[in-house]
């Protein structure tokens, strides 16, 4: 009876071993598996923290780069006080007078958004901006925003340059400087001059604004303007 007690219980402390021995065994080959996912997992991991970390640094990046004007609080796009009859009037002299007015642009500003050409001002003013900076690693940053922005014909706010302009651009990008866009500024500015200007001078928005500040510093002085316009248009048509 004793031996076959001993007979038993070497059976059961066998069945025991490889009963401990099987369930061990997948738990020994589950530990590669969860090795490779938490190895596969942890370099999922890194990817997606490295790339949304790129991603956020080139937004901010980008943000601080940016030159958009209602974005920077530009102070030509703030709120501009009211403009003197004075300097209404001095927008009709020259194209130069109404770009040098913070009132002057503002008003330009809206009537270029009219005909769907607000990004030539946009371009010139961010070129002024850009002509300032002078530390270097900013002017490259600034640069490929600019160009991104209003030079790359994948852009909605591309302004419209000849290929000759286009290429003195492509090759400055390879080494930016402060004046890289000068060229394009020029072109654009002339661009402006020639084409929108004489329009936003025989516009009503003009004309009643200078009836305005007119009238609000004089009244009489409002009704000799009518009177001027009239005699304008007159002559226009004879």
């Amino acid at each position: 009876m004793g031996s076959e007690r001993m007979e038993m219980r070497k059976r059961q402390m066998s069945v025991q071993q490889e009963s401990v021995a099987g369930t061990t065994a997948p738990v020994q080959n589950e530990h590669p598996d969860q090795g490779n996912r938490s190895s596969n997992a942890c370099c999922f991991c890194w990817c997606c923290c490295c790339s949304c970390t790129w991603n956020e640094d080139r937004e901010e990046r980008n943000r601080r780069a940016s030159y958009d004007p209602k974005a920077e609080g530009n102070a030509d796009f703030e709120e501009s006080p009211k403009p003197t009859v004075e300097e209404v009037r001095s927008w009709g002299q020259s194209f130069d007078k109404l770009m040098h007015c913070p009132a002057g642009r503002a008003a330009f500003r809206q009537f270029l958004r009219t005909e769907f050409s607000e990004e030539n001002m946009l371009f010139w003013l961010v070129c002024e901006e850009f002509r300032k900076e002078t530390n270097k690693s900013m002017i490259e940053e600034k640069a490929r925003v600019i160009y991104e922005d209003y030079i790359s014909i994948l852009s909605p706010k591309e302004v419209s340059l000849d290929s000759r302009v286009r290429e003195v651009i492509n090759r400055n990008m390879l080494e930016p400087t402060s004046h890289t866009f000068d060229d394009a500024q020029l072109q654009i500015y002339t661009l402006m001059q020639r084409d929108s200007y004489p329009r936003f001078m025989n516009t009503e928005v003009y004309k009643d604004l200078l009836k305005t500040v007119s009238e609000q510093q004089d009244p009489h002085l409002g009704k000799c303007l009518d009177i001027q316009f009239c005699d304008s248009s007159f002559s226009g048509n004879s």
